[in-house]
């Protein structure tokens, strides 16, 4: 499967739903399946980024693919007052992302294990990178290889996607503090396996302090 254009977009199906909003990308109508494509065009590549950085390039374009689909499919049900496009867009591609989770584990431990391929750096290696670039990459990967699943969603929708908490919770459908709990949560482990190092940096506990 590959990236779908906004040519399998318009042929898989009709609907109607309020336009919406989103910071940065303007109007985004979903009205219909031509008006979806604005969608793809202004989300496309940074879902496909935020993929690619989870299970690596050869996996992502199957995932991202598949994310667009079931966005067009469900885009009757999309409330633009409860979230914006994009954290929609991201909550779906965790979700998919989720079935991947033994792949993603597989990779990671293979970088705590081995470290990153210095000639060919991969996506594991930037997803060290991105949630902290000053500990140790092989062995942040090994330790976010450990976490359980829904706190390494939190966790890298943060780290690599940039998501507040509350947009965050509304893409996962969970309670805002369950955002702030499974964070913590990782966190936590994070600096155990890091020897007290700070993990990450969560924005909203910077812009607060």
């Amino acid at each position: 499967m590959t990236a779908p254009p906004r040519a399998a977009l318009s042929a898989a199906g009709t609907g109607r739903t309020p336009p919406a909003e989103d910071a940065g990308t303007g109007p985004l109508s979903l009205d219909d399946p031509e008006a979806f494509g604005a969608v793809f065009d202004a989300c496309f590549a940074e879902i496909h980024r935020y993929v690619a950085q989870r299970l690596g390039p050869d996996h992502a374009e199957d995932v991202v693919a598949e994310t667009f689909l079931t966005a067009f499919r469900k885009r009757a049900s999309y409330d633009p007052s409860r979230a914006g496009v994009r954290a929609w867009l991201y909550g779906i591609a965790t979700n998919l992302v989720g079935r991947h989770r033994r792949l993603e584990v597989r990779t990671l431990r293979a970088l705590g294990r081995h470290g990153p391929d210095a000639d060919a750096p991969g996506h594991d290696e930037r997803v060290a990178v991105r949630v902290s670039a000053q500990s140790l990459r092989p062995e942040l990967a090994a330790a976010v290889a450990g976490l359980d699943r829904r706190d390494r969603d939190v966790l890298l929708l943060v780290a690599l996607a940039g998501l507040s908490h509350e947009e965050i919770a509304t893409a996962l459908g969970i309670p805002y503090g369950t955002v702030g709990s499974r964070l913590s949560r990782a966190r936590k482990k994070l600096r155990a396996a890091l020897g007290g190092g700070n993990p990450m940096l969560d924005p909203e506990e910077t812009g607060r302090g």
